[in-house]
């Protein structure tokens, strides 16, 4: 995966890695083709910063899922 390449693919391998990291439950509901390539960059500073910790408290996951909630396509 190259963040740098505004692709589809790259987009989905991001939020993939974000769902497999925090563990979300849930994961059907947060599906790629949900998000625009408009949006890139900011599931990209998503993905940065959720890769770059190694454990997050409850708030912190809600407010991760929060945020790609909204940066869903309504």
């Amino acid at each position: 995966m190259n963040t740098k390449e505004h692709t589809r693919e790259n987009l989905s391998a991001m939020i993939e890695e974000i769902k497999k990291k925090l563990q979300i439950v849930n994961a059907g509901a947060m599906k790629a083709e949900h998000y625009s390539l408009d949006r890139f960059s900011d599931v990209e500073e998503l993905y940065e910063m959720v890769m770059k910790k190694s454990n997050f408290s409850v708030s912190e996951m809600d407010a991760i899922v929060t945020e790609l909630g909204n940066l869903r396509d309504k």
